[in-house]
């Protein structure tokens, strides 16, 4: 059989409507090949094989079609069975043309849901089964008993509760501050709104408070209809949901018309609602639908027996008193100049804090495979180790203390060159204290600037590239015959018990008062020694008074005496269940005590789904921290996003956006595969969403290679020539759009699609939703290339502040678009329609570059164009309200890179900001000077705006002022809330947030040290110094404008 030909992926995506020669080998070991199109279904490829194999030999010797299944190589090189016969050739993308008919085994319906998982989540599920782990096999087993118990009751939720679980309602946050003057206040005067039956027939138009419930609404649409087709039975209203036309959102429940999204949208934007009537039946039939709608496996298997207690002739830790220790017996893979000597730095550590001096191993020669055969004896004693103890390893290399003639003593022990860590915990994940020996293959070390060897923060998993990793093996102690096991939760109780002080000593007024200094301070720094003793001794008091405090009690435990350790956990059994605020502090790696995270997770499941949802990105960055798979945060989640499609919707893309990361592929893989299993119906969603995203990738690298050698026109045409081909809009028409799922994706309006002109060549493409009812069209841009998370982090920012905003009563008119990471610099970001960058406006309106930053009237004039008579005002007002609101967000954040093309105005007047590729005080620099002179940016042309043209006009100034104060502090009273996620961030990897320094920046920005009274003059120093300096701006805008005009 002549050698087929490779067909690598661009290959595929090039080739869709063509045919192509296939090899087919029968399970008869007759070969045929046929052309086939690229476009083809395997299930009539099938067809066309069977065709043809009757007219070969042993054809009677088949069976039938649905007994065999395709198996092909893939682009990973694996072979891949091919159960879903749904898809196409060109969907499955074999790496060489060849097809194979195997016989099918095992269950069908199982093997197809397992495919399509694997291809979904971009891990072979056999990639789990292979690694024949315990602990990976009992997750497994555990989440799918579990998974399928939230089916179970999903199937006994009444019609409304499943829209509730389907179609969760889209709220605008109600105002806590009653009676307070409010930029938007509930309107007095009725309002029109627009609602049709989805029967057919004509639609309504009806006048309505918006303080009533959708209800009324829908008792006046039933009854109109009941008059006008003069119906003997009228129905109820409880039977109907109302609709938004061209979306998946419905407004239903005890809530007023003003309170939701959609309705607050369409009122500030002067539009009228349209709203279709949708009876009960038809949501039923969509949830059957959904439910039938994907092939459920069979029964799992009954459940497992439980884990076996620990023995009778086990040995519990605490009876342990002989110091710890490891064997260091030898390395492999070890790549270094010949000319150093290894050495293994180790290190006991319990979240941040090390347990004990860290231990060094003696210098050996450079090679592939050192040999140590040396024992590292650490201070501790074995009852000492904490249940979540880690052994963190170092392997480095360094200079031979001979050459350094001119060195000192204290240099010659500096590394000079780290090579490889790796971390691993002391206890299984049964609590069994570790034995034996280990090969831990080891992560690449990247020296940072603290010149840290260890990394204690790092995964526990060991690398899983083995064939190049550098690798140690170490052995465990064998301390004793039996099994030692880490003290059950009942002996741990007693324990506490037992060592408790006498409850209520005669508190000392002296100590009372140096307790509350100490919880009540407001410096982070560290405390003293006889502060943190004093603490301790007074952990009763700080439980009773100061329950939010728990965090610093945890900080001062001396989690290397059990004796402690017992104390802190049984008193944490009577600790009042904390604020959400506190809670999350206490899911940093600081605090990794799996008593203590079981406290915290009970903490947050009082979050409603929507502030979960406000948190969410930061709850999946913490999982990484998680030392084993079963945890209380992963069934956490897993529970939520199974009973809201939202949050799961947004769990399942934060999961996937970092599959391709190798040290929490595992886990993420993992938890992906239990949602997909506990939500098989939300799976065919997000596998549409998956093969647009394919298609969008596979378009940006023809228009990037076109690019390269043809001008814009040509290679836009060609775009409009790919997007046109029928697998192209097919993949991009009719999918819930990955940014916000309540949004659908209609169709492609290929004319209106183009690319950026940026370096990776992002694509904005135009979908119209007129055919599903949608009033305008959506836009999306496709970036390959670019790290989004930082973006996506701070518009989750600006929205959280939107929302603190609102709850106080101010509306600042912000424009949180949506921005999704997909996968490895991989992501979506949502087009604002009608808005354009102030540089476009500022050099439509000036004829040169070099002056229109100075045309002070342009951004005037423009709005002017787009608000004719009295919309204007209403435009001006929108312009300050939200000027004001990104002046203090992009302040408090420490945006830097701020210029008039990354600031852009919609039609309505709302002035919002994109591109937020530097922040935190991480300014961009040019010659080793700040380009923004200023961090709170205020330009001349904005004021000229906000006083309406008018120099005298302070009256209007002075209100803008009032509104970014106002907001400051409403900020300042949340700063603890933004610093905690901030820092939960930090387990992200992004270049910008990776130390403290970091976060100090949030602090200094909220003036979190100042009293309210010193922080409100300090912005308004800030403020004014802005004010004074808005020419400079202007100057720096200008050298933008300039710039780019010599570039184009």
């Amino acid at each position: 059989m002549p050698p087929g030909i490779a067909c690598p992926v661009e290959f595929w995506s090039k080739e869709a409507n063509q045919n192509i020669q296939v090899d087919f080998l029968l399970p008869t070991g007759i070969y045929l090949t046929l052309s086939i199109s690229c476009n083809a279904s395997l299930n009539t490829i099938k067809q066309m094989v069977w065709h043809h194999a009757q007219f070969e030999p042993l054809f009677h010797m088949l069976s039938g079609p649905e007994s065999y299944v395709f198996t092909c190589v893939n682009q990973t090189a694996e072979q891949q069975e091919l159960e879903d016969e749904q898809r196409r050739l060109c969907d499955v993308q074999p790496f060489l043309p060849v097809l194979r008919l195997v016989a099918r085994e095992g269950d069908r319906a199982k093997k197809l849901i397992n495919s399509q998982i694997s291809l979904l989540i971009g891990k072979g599920l056999h990639e789990f089964d292979a690694l024949s782990d315990p602990e990976v096999n009992d997750f497994r087993t555990k989440m799918h008993q579990f998974c399928e118990e939230r089916v179970t009751r999903r199937q006994q939720l009444s019609w409304k509760a499943w829209m509730e679980y389907s179609f969760p309602v889209q709220l605008e946050p109600s105002s806590s501050s009653l009676g307070r003057k409010s930029p938007l206040q509930v309107p007095n005067k009725n309002i029109f709104v627009n609602v049709k039956f989805e029967s057919g027939g004509e639609s309504f138009t009806f006048q309505i408070s918006p303080k009533e419930f959708p209800v009324t609404l829908m008792s006046y649409a039933v009854k109109k209809q009941a008059t006008i087709f003069r119906h003997q039975r009228m129905n109820s209203p409880e039977e109907y949901a109302l609709q938004v036309n061209g979306k998946c959102e419905y407004l239903y429940g005890n809530y007023p018309l003003y309170q939701f999204q959609y309705i607050r949208d369409c009122l500030h934007r002067g539009l009228l609602p349209h709203l279709t009537m949708v009876h009960s039946t038809s949501i039923m039939a969509l949830w059957e639908e959904q439910t039938n709608g994907i092939s459920h496996p069979s029964k799992a298997s009954p459940k497992p027996p439980p884990v076996p207690k620990k023995k009778p002739n086990s040995i519990s830790l605490w009876s342990l008193e002989q110091p710890y220790y490891i064997d260091l017996v030898q390395g492999s893979k070890v790549n270094a100049d010949e000319r150093m000597k290894l050495v293994v730095q180790a290190g006991l550590y319990h979240g941040h804090e090390m347990l004990c001096k860290m231990v060094s191993s003696s210098e050996v020669n450079v090679c592939s495979e050192p040999v140590w055969g040396q024992r590292l004896e650490f201070e501790i004693n074995v009852c000492d180790l904490p249940r979540m103890a880690r052994l963190c390893l170092a392997l480095y290399a360094v200079v031979e203390k001979a050459k350094k003639a001119r060195s000192t003593k204290k240099k010659s022990k500096k590394a000079d060159c780290p090579i490889a860590w790796v971390n691993i915990m002391l206890f299984d994940y049964q609590d069994q204290l570790k034995t034996g020996e280990c090969c831990l293959p080891m992560w690449s070390s990247f020296p940072d600037e603290k010149g840290e060897l260890l990394n204690p923060t790092g995964t526990v998993r060991t690398n899983p590239n083995t064939e190049s990793a550098a690798a140690l093996v170490i052995r465990f102690p064998g301390i004793s015959l039996y099994p030692v096991y880490y003290p059950s939760f009942e002996q741990i109780m007693e324990h506490g018990r037992n060592g408790q002080c006498p409850r209520y000593m005669s508190e000392d007024p002296e100590e009372k008062q140096q307790l509350k200094e100490i919880l009540e301070r407001r410096s982070h720094t560290e405390l003293y020694e006889h502060e943190k003793d004093l603490v301790w001794k007074m952990r009763h008091q700080v439980r009773d008074q100061y329950p939010g405090a728990l965090a610093k009690l945890l900080v001062v435990t001396k989690w290397n005496k059990h004796e402690d350790v017992a104390q802190m956990i049984h008193l944490l059994q009577s600790w009042p269940e904390l604020p959400v605020l506190n809670a999350l502090e206490l899911l940093d790696f600081n605090f990794p005590d799996r008593y203590v995270v079981s406290f915290t997770v009970n903490s947050l499941k009082k979050l409603t789904d929507a502030e979960l949802f406000q948190y969410l990105l930061q709850l999946v960055q913490v999982l990484k921290y998680e030392s084993y798979l079963d945890c209380k945060l992963t069934t956490f989640l897993l529970d939520r996003a199974l009973s809201n499609r939202k949050i799961g919707h947004f769990l399942f893309w934060h999961l996937r956006s970092e599959m391709h990361v190798p040290s929490v592929a595992l886990r993420f893989g993992l938890i992906l595969e239990a949602y997909c299993r506990g939500s098989t119906h939300h799976m065919k969603s997000l596998m549409r969403q998956s093969e647009a995203l394919n298609k969008m990738k596979a378009l940006n690298g023809i228009v990037k290679l076109s690019a390269l050698k043809n001008p814009k026109p040509q290679t836009k045409e060609f775009m409009h020539t790919c997007l046109r081909q029928e697998t192209y809009l097919e993949a991009l028409s009719n999918l819930q759009s990955p940014l916000n799922p309540s949004v659908i994706l209609a169709k492609v309006s290929v004319e209106l699609c183009t690319f950026m002109d940026s370096k990776m060549k992002p694509l904005w493409i135009v979908f119209n939703n007129e055919e599903i009812g949608g009033t305008s069209n959506v836009g999306i841009i496709f970036k390959n290339g670019d790290d989004l998370r930082q973006d996506m982090l701070t518009l989750q920012m600006i929205q959280l502040m939107d929302i603190l905003w609102k709850k106080e009563g101010l509306d600042l008119r912000m424009t949180p678009y949506g921005c999704l990471s997909t996968g490895d610099k991989t992501g979506l970001i949502e087009v604002v329609m009608d808005s354009d960058t102030i540089a476009n406006i500022q050099l439509n309106k000036s004829n040169m570059a070099a002056t229109a930053a100075f045309n002070k009237d342009a951004l005037l004039n423009w709005l002017k164009s787009k608000n004719p008579g009295d919309a204007l005002d209403r435009a001006i007002e929108e312009f300050t309200l939200s000027c004001a609101g990104y002046c203090v967000a992009t302040y408090v954040l420490g945006i830097g890179d701020r210029h008039s093309d990354n600031i852009m105005i919609r039609e309505n007047g709302q002035l919002f900001h994109i591109d937020f590729g530097h922040f935190l005080g991480n300014f961009k620099t040019k010659f080793g000077i700040n380009r923004e002179r200023v961090p709170f940016i205020l330009t001349y042309d904005f004021v000229h705006v906000i006083q309406q043209g008018k120099t005298s006009n302070s009256e209007k100034f002075e209100r803008f002022r009032e509104y970014c104060e106002r907001a400051y502090m409403i900020l300042r009273c949340h700063g603890l809330l933004f610093l905690h996620l901030f820092a939960l961030m930090k387990a992200a990897g992004l270049p910008e947030l990776s130390c403290s320094k970091d976060i100090q920046y949030l602090k200094d920005s909220l003036a979190l040290g100042k009293t309210d009274e010193e922080a409100r003059k300090h912005f308004q120093l800030k403020f004014n110094e802005a004010l004074r300096e808005s020419w400079k701006t202007k100057v720096n805008w200008l050298a933008h404008n300039v710039s780019k005009d010599n570039r184009q």
